[in-house]
C-alpha cells in the first residue's frame, strides 16, 4: 500500500501541520505502508509535474496551515495542476484525508476547500482532522489529541485496504458536467504538458515567442492599415488642379475610420496628411464608401452631399470649386 502526503504549509519549525503529519506517518509505517512526502514549499516550479506521482497512490493526504486566509497557495496550484493535468480515472481510486491545521480562524473552511476539490477531481474522500491550535507545544503534548490523530490514520488505512464505499457526492455531478466541455488528455499528453508547465526554461521560450509572434502581427496590421489608408493620400496629390483657385485649408473626418484627412491648398504643392486640423476653413464628414465612389468618378462632393451622403461645414460655395480642385471624373 502506497500513501503520498502533500503538505502545502511554509515549513516553519512550529507549524502544528508538521506535528500531525509526522504523527500520522509514524501510525502508517508501523502498518507497513509505504509513505511519500513532498513538501510543496521545497518543490516549487516542480509542484505542476506532482500530478504523475499520484500513479502508484493507493491514499492521500493534504494537508495545509491556515496562517491567515484559507489554504496555503502551493496547495492551490498543486490541485489546479491535478485538474489540468492529473490522470482522472487514477484519482477516481485514490482516498484522501485532509489535514488543515489553523493559527487563526478559518480551518473548517479550509478542509471543505480541500474535500470539495478532490472530489471534484473524482477522488475518494475520509473524516479529515482540523484543529486550531493556539499553542503548538500545548497541542502536542496533549495526549488525547495524539490519540484522535492516530485513530484517523488507522481508519485512513482501514478505508485503502477494505476499499470502503462512500456516498455520492453533487461535487461529482458538476465535476462531470464541467469535463463535458473540457479538452481531453490522454495521461501521456497529461504527463508532457505538466512537466512542460514545469519547466521555467520551456515556459520563458514560450512566453517570448509569443510576444514576438504578438509584435510581428501588430506590425503587420499597422502596415496593412497604412497600405489602405495611403491611397486615399495619394489620389488626392494625382488630380490636384492648383489652378483651379480654392485657396483653403479642408479637414475630411471618415467617419467609420475615426480619422481625418488634412488637405492644405493655400501652398503652390497641396499639403496632404492624416491628421486633425484646429480651425479649418471647410470640414467635411464622410465615409470610406463615399470617399471611394468619388475617387473612383462614380460620384462628386456636390452630387454626395446634395443626397445627404455627405455633410459639410464652412463655406458651401466652395464645394463646386473643390470638385474643379480635385477632378476625379
Amino acid at each position: 500500500m502506497n500513501v503520498n502526503i502533500y503538505y502545502g504549509g511554509r515549513g516553519m519549525v512550529d507549524d502544528p501541520t508538521l506535528y500531525v503529519l509526522n504523527t500520522i506517518e509514524e501510525v502508517l509505517e508501523e502498518l507497513r505502508v509505504h509513505v511519500t512526502r513532498y513538501n510543496l514549499h521545497e518543490i516549487k516550479n516542480g509542484v505542476t509535474a506532482l500530478p504523475q506521482t499520484l500513479k502508484e497512490a493507493d491514499g492521500v493526504v493534504l494537508a495545509t496551515t491556515v496562517e491567515w486566509l484559507g489554504m496555503n497557495g502551493w496547495m492551490q496550484v498543486f490541485l489546479d495542476s491535478c485538474w489540468f493535468y492529473g490522470d482522472k480515472e487514477k484519482i477516481s481510486n485514490i482516498y484522501m484525508i485532509p489535514v488543515v491545521m489553523s493559527t487563526t480562524y478559518g480551518e473548517r473552511e479550509a478542509q471543505l476547500s480541500l474535500v470539495n476539490a478532490w472530489e471534484m477531481l473524482g477522488g475518494k474522500s475520509t473524516k479529515g482532522i482540523c484543529a486550531y491550535v493556539e499553542d503548538e507545544i500545548t497541542f502536542e503534548l496533549n495526549k488525547d489529541y495524539k490519540g484522535i490523530i492516530e485513530k484517523q490514520a488507522e481508519d485512513l488505512y482501514r478505508s485503502i485496504s477494505q476499499k470502503m464505499k462512500v456516498l455520492p457526492s453533487s461535487t461529482y455531478a458538476i465535476k462531470q458536467n464541467i469535463l463535458k466541455e473540457s479538452m481531453d488528455f490522454t495521461p501521456q499528453e497529461s504527463e508532457q504538458l505538466s512537466k512542460y508547465a514545469s519547466n521555467d526554461v520551456y515556459v520563458k521560450k514560450q512566453k517570448a515567442d509569443i510576444e514576438e509572434l504578438a509584435g510581428f502581427y501588430k506590425n503587420m496590421i499597422e502596415s496593412n492599415k497604412i497600405d489602405v489608408e495611403k491611397p486615399y493620400l495619394e489620389d488626392f496629390k494625382r488630380v490636384y488642379n492648383k489652378k483651379a483657385g480654392l485657396h483653403a485649408s479642408c479637414q475630411l473626418e471618415l467617419l467609420d475610420k475615426k480619422k481625418f484627412i488634412l488637405l492644405n491648398m493655400k501652398t503652390e504643392e497641396l499639403e496632404c496628411s492624416y491628421g486633425k486640423l484646429e480651425n479649418p476653413d471647410m470640414t467635411i464628414r464622410l465615409s470610406c464608401n463615399i470617399l471611394e465612389d468619388i475617387i473612383a468618378g462614380r460620384s462628386s462632393f456636390q452630387a454626395a452631399f446634395m443626397k445627404g451622403d455627405m455633410t459639410a461645414k464652412g463655406d458651401f460655395s466652395m464645394l463646386r470649386q473643390f470638385d474643379q480642385t480635385f477632378p476625379f471624373s
